[in-house]
């Protein structure tokens, strides 16, 4: 399923489409749209009695577990501005438990994949995280809400004090992208302060698969029930970490 939604993503791709504004910094285009009701019918077709939680379209089907979390187009503003940094993520859950997770980077035909339990793959090799020696010699990466100029909880004290203790912090535009970078190694630790479980829920669980600590930003366990917020780091780095984006808390 993530692989054919990528497919429609990556055939839209630089195209002349249409963006509808959702809000002054939030975008949606006909290709979201389009992955995923790809997506959604797939799953009805052989799940007809399972719920559905999707970005776009909202909660669908039953009233019980299982339930499927589907981000059809992670990293929007970058798609609609030719930059090629993307995926769709889609996870399944039973209960507070996210049982299986999926992310597809269409453009680098990444896939990454995580079973509970079962350990998490890119392309169907072995991911771990990065065991750096400490947060001073670790590359962050973190997120933005869309409501950066309004909410007071825009995250732009935390990304100050932690560019001050690390090799530095970037902003890729996909969080999904981001948990997947820290499963894979490529990134140390990212945090995030508010989000939508279909964000995370895929990501959350090839980042822990992998080997990350990842929690609420706060430190809870439940990093996708609201308000979510997620902190996915290497064991080596998630104490400092935690403690320096609460440190004014």
């Amino acid at each position: 399923m993530a692989r054919g939604a990528g497919e429609i993503l990556r055939a839209g791709y630089g195209q002349q489409f249409h963006i509808k504004q959702k809000g002054v910094i939030d975008l949606v285009t006909e290709f979201d749209h389009r992955s995923e009701a790809y997506v959604l019918e797939a799953i009805h077709a052989r799940f007809p009695e399972h719920r559905i939680l999707a970005e776009e379209s909202g909660a669908r089907g039953g009233t019980t577990d299982p339930i499927w979390y589907v981000d059809p187009l992670d990293g929007t503003i970058n798609y609609a501005h030719g930059v090629p940094i993307f995926a769709v993520s889609i996870a399944y859950a039973v209960g507070d438990a996210v049982q299986l997770g999926v992310v597809y980077d269409p453009m680098r035909d990444e896939l990454y994949a995580a079973q509970k339990g079962g350990g998490a793959t890119l392309n169907g090799g072995r991911l771990q995280v990065s065991m750096p020696v400490d947060l001073d010699h670790s590359l962050l990466v973190t997120g933005f809400p869309y409501d950066i100029r309004t909410h007071p909880q825009n995250n732009l004290e935390e990304y100050k004090r932690l560019s001050l203790h690390s090799q530095g912090v970037r902003r890729l535009g996909s969080a999904a992208i981001d948990l997947c970078y820290v499963a894979a190694g490529r990134f140390d630790g990212f945090w995030e302060l508010r989000l939508n479980p279909w964000d995370v829920a895929a990501g959350g669980l090839i980042a822990q698969e992998a080997g990350a600590i990842v929690t609420h930003c706060r430190g809870g366990a439940d990093y996708i029930g609201p308000p979510a917020s997620v902190l996915a780091a290497s064991p080596a780095i998630y104490a400092p970490l935690l403690e320096l984006l609460n440190r004014d808390a």
